[in-house]
């Protein structure tokens, strides 16, 4: 079993920036999750381009429509780009459909320094300006870091979906 790396409770988050993905983003996105250890809990292998082209162009869409979506998250320090995070209405017809979700992905250099648990909270911030009243997350039962930021903010387990690859993911909820 992995040994999760989490910051303890009394250590000062990082600061964090989150901005609508921009087409440049596709390129970042691909460039920091480029790694099969980013990837072990999203298919495993890393994506085409293609993929987060498509993908920051729907976050776009979706920050236009609804007020909120999936976040560039930038280290306000350097610029650096580390991943993302926010929300997005659940993108398939299995498992929380018709919920928005919360989530977070970022690359291996910024695990465990605390920007996945105050990106999330900032995202939270941001829809509950949207008017949005509850969010889920879904994280794979083996992902400990992901389970741990969810504790982090509150979420609650509230049941078990065996994905289509046939894994076992925990969903996650919080009234916000």
């Amino acid at each position: 079993m992995k040994s999760v790396n989490t910051p303890p409770v009394d250590r000062p988050l990082p600061a964090v920036e989150l901005r609508v993905p921009t087409d440049e983003d596709a390129m970042n996105w691909h460039r920091v999750f480029n790694d099969p250890d980013v990837m072990e809990f999203h298919g495993g292998t890393p994506a085409e381009l293609s993929v987060y082209e498509e993908l920051t162009a729907r976050q776009r869409r979706h920050h236009a429509e609804r007020g909120f979506c999936l976040y560039t998250l930038v280290d306000p320090a350097d610029g650096a780009v580390l991943g993302f995070a926010g929300a997005q209405p659940w993108p398939w017809d299995w498992g929380p459909a018709g919920e928005i979700e919360i989530g977070w992905r970022l690359g291996r250099a910024s695990w465990g320094k605390g920007y996945a648990t105050a990106a999330a909270q900032a995202a939270l911030a941001a829809v509950r300006t949207a008017g949005v009243r509850r969010v889920v997350s879904l994280v794979d039962a083996h992902n400990e870091r992901s389970i741990a930021v969810t504790r982090r903010l509150g979420m609650r387990r509230a049941e078990m979906v065996i994905t289509p690859a046939q894994r076992t993911a925990y969903c996650h909820r919080l009234e916000v």
